[in-house]
């Protein structure tokens, strides 16, 4: 298995780490994208913390990565496992969907060996079954081939993957966190797949001279000698995987008071977000938010630390406003709080 580079060393880049940090709480928020420069940690962040997150149990032999807690019938028939009683532990998956993947490899398609072999018709799961319970990263995701986005639309619509081709009918569940970058410079990703994201984070290039050079020595340091510099961020790394854990189990008891909700409906009113999209996940993100910081119940506090990365890719373009949707949403804060 690969060594990742400790969640704990990266410098700087708060914002993506805290936006990660909170879809690991709670994947029903719906993912994040991350839009910035290249080579400024996005991919590194991602595997880092996925590589934190404690190991699932799933169904020995499955090949979709099932809960054994789940239905039976939610698993696809061919799926390998012999007895729903025989469990396993296995690290979190971190599947990458490269540009270029074909749609038989994303969904999974005929197994042709078993075909020619054997003249059996099986399946042979895809990407996205690989993915499921844990994360789907996409890379350039704006340079995404259209119908592989519409594939990806359907998927994380329903929770679960859809195969009819070849004599072929399998249905098998795909629930993932997805974690896209890309450059905006290189284009702009489409409104609907964009909308499916819960969380959206802007890296840049850091300009202070202190933070450049201590990025460079971490990464030069974690080239040099791979097990020493991850065995000395061991320790950070625990702490933070700790601290996701009891997260996880403090979220269900974390309140989020009427007034709170009363407040992001307001706010997303003032910016003008589409649906109640931005209300949900205003709500989730701040209450995840709440649950890592071991508070009993969302505040304000909470609701404007995680306002900017929930909604500003849901604003409507205002072409009599030229300025950037984070600074829209934090005049909005101003206004909504303050009242």
């Amino acid at each position: 298995m690969a060594v990742c580079f400790p969640f704990s060393a990266i410098v700087g880049q708060d914002e993506m780490k805290l936006a990660l940090l909170i879809a690991a709480v709670d994947p029903a928020i719906g993912g994040v994208m991350v839009f910035g420069d290249r080579g400024t940690g996005k991919s590194t962040a991602a595997r880092a913390l996925a590589s934190l997150l404690p190991a699932i149990r799933t169904v020995a032999g499955c090949r979709f990565n099932c809960d054994p807690a789940s239905d039976a019938a939610g698993c696809a028939p061919d799926c390998g496992a012999t007895d729903r009683r025989a469990t396993v532990k296995c690290p979190v998956p971190f599947v990458d969907l490269p540009l270029g993947a074909t749609e038989d490899r994303v969904v999974g398609a005929l197994d042709i060996e078993r075909a020619l072999n054997r003249g059996e018709k099986a399946f042979e799961p895809g990407l996205l079954a690989r993915a499921h319970r844990g994360f789907l990263y996409i890379d350039e995701i704006n340079l995404l081939e259209d119908h592989i986005v519409d594939l990806l639309l359907d998927v994380a619509q329903s929770g679960e993957n859809i195969v009819e081709r070849e004599g072929l009918s399998i249905r098998h569940p795909a629930r993932f966190v997805i974690v896209g970058s890309g450059n905006p410079e290189e284009g702009e990703l489409r409104p609907q797949l964009l909308d499916r994201f819960g969380l959206s984070v802007e890296v840049k290039t850091p300009t202070d001279i202190a933070e450049r050079i201590e990025v460079v020595r971490r990464r030069d340091a974690f080239e040099q000698d791979r097990p020493a510099f991850v065995q000395a961020h061991a320790a950070e790394d625990q702490k933070v995987a700790k601290r996701i854990e009891a997260a996880r189990k403090r979220l269900p008891s974390t309140e989020v008071p009427d007034d709170i909700l009363r407040q992001a409906a307001r706010l997303c009113l003032a910016v003008g977000t589409d649906g109640l999209r931005g209300e949900l996940t205003l709500m989730r993100a701040a209450r995840a938010l709440a649950a890592l910081e071991r508070k009993p119940a969302v505040s304000e506090t909470q609701l404007r630390s995680v306002a900017t990365m929930a909604l500003r890719h849901r604003l409507r373009r205002n072409p009599l406003d030229e300025t950037g949707s984070s600074v829209r949403i934090e005049r909005a804060l101003a206004d909504v709080l303050a009242a």
